[in-house]
């Protein structure tokens, strides 16, 4: 991604210390920051300052690493393994979350540079990856075309180019005139505040709009597309994202409009038969209850945006049924949302 003229990448590795941009503060603040220990990187992913499924997965990768090479050789596999389980505990949604710590512990029982190896392979995938999913997804997209979104499955959803947007970006820069409309997904607000901040990056014309407008656009045939990322795709092609995407696949269907969803082998999850199977996050109730923002002096201020003494529930995401998606865009193609295609699809994939 460039941001004022500069090339990042939203995770890294840098010797044992992770470093990565700090999505919470975003889009008021640019700030990278580093975490030396699997604790710290760990604190990361919980609290959010990273978020998005490849950029989940990464950091877990480096996480992973970085437990790999602070253990000492007395109690290697007990350490790691200990490592492994904190890791994994901290975003249960996340398939890529799962298929980094796994792939670096068994790289581990090899050697401790092997470990490193490996995180850093699953970086550079991830960023190859999301680029290949723009290229096959910019064949999806016609000049003139109004395109909705859910989230943020953009450059900072991943190490780089994003899944839902990396076609969206590709269009943009071949001269296709288009349009987006970015959901302001609340309660984390991803879509009015990270979403939108990459389309300004970026230059490509664009509107937030409330969670709740994107049915009434659909019925006056303002919507072409829409366009999500993935969190864990079932093996039946059931897929967990953001919660309210749902409802936008719902209302995709009721009005005849392609819903597509854009994410990497990785985020597939062969063990899991079908949407009931995918566990779901509950987060804090405070996401829901307060906002927080930049206020007319340049403050930051965290704020009670609903009625006092009330309670909040606040699933972090919801499972849209196979027969709502239209695709699913991959690094490998476009195929259906259902079990013959994806079992086709991973049975040729060494990474799975």
């Amino acid at each position: 991604m460039n941001v004022n003229g500069i090339g990042y990448r939203t995770v890294w590795l840098e010797g044992a210390s992770v470093f990565f941009i700090e999505q919470n503060l975003l889009p008021f603040e640019f700030v990278i920051k580093e975490s030396s220990t699997y604790i710290e990187s760990c604190h990361a992913i919980r609290s959010m300052m990273v978020r998005g499924a490849g950029a989940i997965g990464a950091i877990a990768g480096f996480a992973m690493a970085q437990a790999v090479l602070a253990s000492s050789e007395n109690n290697f596999l007990e350490f790691i393994s200990h490592a492994k389980l904190e890791i994994e505990a901290t975003r249960p949604t996340a398939r890529n979350l799962f298929y980094a710590t796994e792939k670096v512990f068994n790289a581990a029982i090899k050697s401790r540079e092997a470990a490193v190896i490996a995180a850093q392979e699953i970086a550079n995938r991830d960023a190859a990856d999301s680029q290949r999913i723009g290229q096959f997804g910019n064949e999806l997209i016609r000049e003139g075309m109004n395109i909705e979104t859910h989230c943020n499955a953009g450059w900072l959803a991943f190490v780089d180019y994003g899944t839902a947007l990396s076609p969206i970006y590709l269009a943009h820069e071949e001269g296709k005139k288009i349009f987006v409309y970015a959901d302001e997904t609340r309660p984390r607000s991803q879509g009015a505040r990270l979403t939108a901040w990459e389309l300004n990056q970026a230059g490509v014309p664009h509107a937030i709009i409330p969670d709740n407008a994107g049915a009434w656009l659909m019925s006056l045939g303002k919507i072409d597309m829409v366009i999500v990322g993935a969190d864990r795709i079932a093996a039946n092609g059931d897929t967990a994202n953001k919660i309210g995407t749902l409802e936008k696949a719902i209302a995709a269907k009721e009005y005849g409009i392609p819903f597509y969803v854009a994410a990497p082998t990785s985020t597939f999850d062969a063990a899991c038969p079908d949407g009931s199977s995918i566990p779901i996050e509950e987060r804090s109730e405070d996401e829901v209850l307060y906002m927080d923002g930049v206020n007319s002096a340049g403050n930051r201020e965290k704020i009670l945006v609903c009625s006092p003494g009330s309670h909040a529930i606040n699933p972090s995401f919801d499972v849209t049924p196979a027969r709502f998606i239209s695709g699913i865009i991959t690094e490998k193609g476009i195929i259906k949302p259902d079990q013959q295609s994806i079992h086709q699809l991973l049975s040729h994939n060494k990474f799975i």
